[in-house]
């Protein structure tokens, strides 16, 4: 049975998708509690931390609805997120868990759980220069997703995919275009 400390041994290295692939399914296999993989993409080294965020969206959106008791704390933990590579990790898992074609337990579960502080910091990544681009899409399409549960989410949203469309990436301008229609109908 692997434990946390032995996890993060693994995670000292540099690891590929295929090593990613690997710790995946020898976490699900042995139940690996997912508070503890949450936990350690908050170690203080920041590769560390990267490694276990991979990890983290690997073996959480293989089966998200087998994670729903962990849920309530992954949000908890969301707005703790600051290494730049991890935030990527936890938009996107958001991006996913938000998205109407989410399993059904985890859309029910998330309505259970205030969302008020995520939309916050989702909406604090898409405004910061800083923050990288693939975070300010998986941001955005998260807000996206969740427009219906927060109606005043529409409004600000457009704003901001303008503001980020004047003088964004083609990858804005091309997320940005599609989202802006999709929000006017």
């Amino acid at each position: 049975m692997l434990t946390q400390s032995q996890l993060i041994q693994q995670l000292t290295t540099t690891i590929g998708k295929s090593k990613v692939i690997e710790l995946s399914k020898i976490l699900k296999d042995q139940q690996f509690n997912l508070r503890d993989l949450i936990d350690i993409t908050f170690n203080k080294d920041k590769d560390i931390a990267f490694r276990a965020s991979w990890l983290l969206e690997n073996v959480f959106l293989k089966n998200p609805q087998a994670y729903l008791n962990d849920l309530n704390y992954l949000i908890q933990c969301f707005t703790n997120v600051s290494y730049p590579s991890c935030q990527r990790h936890y938009a996107k898992i958001m991006m996913h868990i938000t998205d109407p074609k989410a399993p059904a337990a985890v859309q029910l579960k998330l309505k259970e759980i205030d969302l008020e502080k995520v939309i916050e910091h989702l909406f604090d990544w898409m405004i910061d220069p800083k923050v990288k681009i693939a975070v300010k899409v998986f941001s955005s399409e998260s807000l996206f997703n969740m427009r219906y549960q927060y109606s005043w989410i529409t409004e600000e949203l457009a704003d901001q995919i303008k503001y980020l469309m004047s003088n964004g990436t083609a990858a804005i301008q091309s997320r940005g275009k599609k989202l802006l229609k999709q929000l006017s109908n």
